[in-house]
């Protein structure tokens, strides 16, 4: 995890100055919630790193989708083979900007970005919640993606059976980044 840390943040913050500004997050946490008729699928992923910069008032969060922890081992089987199809879009990524991102304690703000799931990259725009204690920042949201914007197939006989819009949740702890 060490080096896929140094690899993000170089790739994603190319001014090469780390700054006291900039926090990691390493175990962070992305949920999603799908609701159908037949069984809800639920999953998450405690493998999420992600970087703040506040100065730049930017948010950078990389995932393996293979990270992704189901109730059932058929329903992991199938988001990996079937539909995000992770040994060819093996991650997804967000980078985001803060229309708002202050020194106060707690706050909300509008993070605007890009999303690249499946291969497929889209602009949204996600309400967050922002609290600071000491030098750590948490972070959390929610929102909606629609499953066919990422060119996600369901084959017809399924579509019924998995939903078109899929609740996606996450939160992270911040710590300062030391570049020792």
């Amino acid at each position: 995890m060490n080096k896929l840390a140094l690899f993000f943040i170089l790739a994603l913050f190319k001014t090469g100055n780390l700054l006291s500004q900039q926090h990691i997050a390493r175990q962070g946490q992305v949920t999603f919630f799908s609701y159908t008729s037949v069984e809800n699928i639920e999953a998450k992923n405690n493998q999420v790193l992600s970087i703040l910069d506040v100065e730049k008032k930017e948010m950078a969060v990389s995932m393996l989708m293979r990270a992704f922890v189901f109730k059932k081992d058929l329903m992991r089987e199938h988001f990996n083979e079937s539909y995000i199809e992770s040994d060819l879009y093996p991650k997804a990524t967000f980078e985001g900007h803060f229309n708002n991102l202050e020194g106060s304690l707690n706050q909300t703000s509008l993070m605007k970005g890009k999303i690249t799931i499946h291969g497929i990259t889209k602009n949204i725009d996600i309400k967050t919640t922002i609290k600071k204690t000491g030098e750590s920042y948490a972070i959390s949201g929610e929102f909606n993606l629609t499953v066919k914007d990422f060119n996600i197939k369901i084959p017809p006989i399924l579509s019924s059976n998995i939903a078109k819009v899929v609740l996606v949740k996450f939160k992270f702890q911040y710590l300062g980044y030391e570049s020792n």
